[in-house]
């Protein structure tokens, strides 16, 4: 935002340092100052400045007059805009709040005979144009220009209305289900039962908080106005902003958190500004509070300081004496805080009662004051110390896990990467492993990072998007992440790993040629990460698409379940095509993920070596015919569980198929080594060893081939 030094010298007459160390100092506090321009001779300076949005309250002339005042120690006079005296009136002007949960403040000033002309001189002998010019802010009218005048110079947004075009009262309320109003850019508008909206008691008469109406806007011939400051909750407004596509200054401002107690002043600054140019007050102000949100806006509870806490967190300064409790009070006293003296008797040192001011919500606990003591004081005056440790480094339970798969995929060819721990709302919704239970976040910086990740799919799929947009055409990627579940009051963290690849694999020799990833090898993958740990059954599957049991982010006929020990822990499969062209990837994507919280209850598989026998290995084949529906995996947990110690190796060596066969039925060579470590094996060992493994594939539904 744009900063006048003009102005806010106005407000600190006393400010002897120049624009140049204004910037420098008020840059060194979070106040970031990013340019600095010359206005020419008697107009000062421009800043150009970058105001972190926890900061509303510094987004505005007076609020940046009040760092500058708590830097320099000059007073900073408060903001009172005094009024001619009320002319009697009738009956109050009538405001009703419906929606308390999204409006906690509403004033409303009757202001009659005014004249809507050219703004006057009024301000500290400056004009408003003056400085409208010099921030290149268009003048328009003394009515609108009172309203811009108001959010520049103390930053609460107020809205001014023809009064005579107000049938009834106001009321603020939730828009009706299909209510059209027409907006000050001229654009007819259908409004959302979730919209907030200023209304009198026929028609809406604005969106609350973001944008006025055309009905009842200011014009040449306005003679009463109705003068609006308000209160509006910040979640409220973001919502129909961005419903309607808007973004204004006013909801720029009402999204980050106003100030409660701003209104009334606001609203005297508007009417000054309005009544230089004539016109008279009617009756008093009027101003509807809701009790419930005062509470935790304007009166919040008092936080407990502690001179000792600030000493032991900040550390040594430069200056010999370093932090005291005048220093404390001094700071936190010019950001606006009351400081009440109360004994810390453990400590036999200073401590307080401070009570917050209402246009920091930022501040909440002892460390946000601490903090800004430290910000005011200034980080350049403390000493270069390193911060006292008095434990060893701690790992996390599962870190000897995710270590061994981070070796593992990073052995298998694979890159680790590492994406937004945030996502759209859309994006939860089809990757979350269980539906309803993505966290939004309370101050999203966009939609696009609205909700904490129920899933590491959205990232990765982006990350591959990424790389194949830009001619990387061989990906493939991993990430070992935490993901999200729960609601706003209670988050649960989660360890997950998701993969993806993409494209060809490397040629390793003149046999084994370059060629494209496939299905089985993302498989071979899972199961190598799977073969670090201890289990006893591992299997995949797959369902029906009309089950709805697929992720819907995978392909419903080329994707697995990936099971380990009956529990299911991961997908992976070939990218849904929708969701593909929706994200312009021409090639086939696989991906997949897997969830670590489960793999990590079970413990690592750990080498055990022994020593290799000296007596004669004994090979056996047997020749099975299986149904078509009974995969290897049956017949290897059914030779495993068979835990014969001199069963040392079984594998499928060899497939047949052949119209011979029945219906259905293929043929499968199972080979089975069988050696002792401390004798050779008698025939009638190895007559009993065959019988038990014929009997166990039996089990399964195998048979024999004669």
């Amino acid at each position: 935002m744009k900063i006048l030094t003009k102005w806010l010298r106005a407000y600190l007459p006393g400010l002897t340092a120049d624009d140049g160390q204004l910037a420098e100092d008020l840059t060194l506090r979070g106040i970031a100052v990013e340019g600095v321009y010359d206005l020419g001779a008697g107009n000062g300076s421009l800043f150009e400045m970058d105001i972190t949005t926890n900061r509303v309250d510094a987004m505005n002339h007076y609020g940046v007059a009040r760092e500058a005042a708590a830097i320099y120690g000059l007073p900073l006079p408060e903001l009172d805009f005094a009024l001619p005296k009320a002319r009697p009136g009738g009956k109050p002007f009538s405001v009703k709040i419906e929606a308390e949960e999204a409006c906690g403040r509403f004033t409303a000033r009757v202001l009659r005979d005014v004249t809507i002309a050219d703004s006057r001189d009024w301000f500290a002998g400056a004009e408003v144009s003056t400085y409208f010019g010099l921030l290149e802010q268009k003048p328009i009218s003394n009515a609108v220009d009172a309203t811009n005048f108001c959010w520049l110079a103390m930053g609460q947004p107020t809205h001014v209305f023809d009064l005579d075009k107000i049938e009834g009262g106001i009321i603020v309320r939730r828009a009706k289900k299909g209510e059209r109003l027409r907006t000050l850019d001229g654009l007819e508008r259908v409004l959302d039962p979730e919209d907030l909206v200023v209304a009198d008691h026929v028609k809406a008469l604005g969106l609350a908080g973001v944008m006025g109406g055309w009905d009842t806007m200011i014009t040449p011939e306005t003679a009463n106005v109705l003068v609006e400051a308000a209160w509006f909750d910040p979640v409220a407004v973001r919502r129909t902003a961005r419903r309607h596509g808007l973004h204004t200054d006013a909801s720029h401002r009402f999204e980050r958190g106003a100030d409660f107690n701003a209104a009334p002043v606001a609203s005297a600054l508007v009417s000054r500004i309005l009544l230089a140019s004539g016109g008279w007050v009617e009756g008093e102000l009027v101003d509807v509070r809701v009790p419930a949100i005062e509470e935790r806006t304007a009166h919040r509870p008092p936080v407990e300081l502690a001179l000792s806490e600030v000493r032991r967190i900040l550390g040594a300064t430069v200056d010999e004496e370093g932090i005291t409790a005048s220093t404390v009070e001094v700071v936190l006293k010019a950001l606006g805080c009351t400081l009440a003296e109360k004994a810390d008797l453990a400590k036999g040192e200073a401590a307080w009662r401070v009570t917050l001011p209402s246009w920091r919500l930022d501040l909440e606990r002892e460390i946000d004051l601490i903090e800004e003591v430290a910000r005011v004081y200034g980080y350049n005056r403390f000493q270069n110390t390193l911060p006292a440790f008095g434990e060893g480094v701690r790992a996390l339970p599962w870190a000897e896990k995710e270590s061994e798969i981070r070796r593992t995929l990073l052995a298998a060819g694979f890159h680790e990467a590492i994406a937004s721990t945030f996502c759209s709302a859309a994006e939860a919704a089809l990757t979350a492993p269980q539906p309803g239970l993505s966290v939004p976040l309370g101050n999203p910086l966009s939609e696009e990072a609205g909700v904490l990740r129920p899933s590491l799919a959205p990232g990765m799929l982006a990350m591959i998007a990424g790389n194949l947009h830009r001619d990387v055409s061989d990906v493939r990627l991993f990430e070992l992440g935490t993901v999200f579940s729960g609601s706003t009051e209670k988050v649960d963290e989660r360890p997950a790993l998701a993969f993806g690849a993409v494209g060809s694999l490397p040629e390793q020799s003149a046999l084994h040629p370059s060629r494209a990833v496939d299905f089985h090898d993302v498989k071979g993958v899972v199961e190598q990460v799977l073969a670090r740990f201890q289990v006893q059954a591992v299997y995949f599957d797959r369902f029906p698409s009309e089950a709805g049991i697929t992720p819907e982010w995978l392909h419903p006929y080329r994707a697995a379940r990936v099971a380990v020990d009956g529990a299911t822990v991961g997908w992976f499969g070939q990218l849904h095509p929708r969701e593909a062209a929706a994200r312009k990837l021409k090639e086939p994507v696989l991906v997949g993920e897997l969830y670590l919280d489960r793999l990590y209850k079970l413990p690592l598989r750990r080498p055990a070596a022994r020593e290799i026998s000296r007596f004669q290995p004994v090979r056996r084949d047997f020749s099975l015919i299986l149904d078509e529906s009974t995969g290897w995996e049956k017949i290897d947990a059914a030779v495993a569980g068979l835990r014969i110690p001199e069963l040392v190796e079984w594998r499928a060596r060899e497939l047949f198929r052949d119209a011979k066969l029945g219906a259905g039925e293929y043929s499968l060579l199972l080979g089975a080594t069988f050696q002792a470590p401390d004798r050779t094996l008698r025939e009638e060992e190895l007559q009993s060893f065959q019988a038990q493994v014929v009997e166990a594939v039996g089990k399964v539904g195998a048979r024999l081939r004669s």
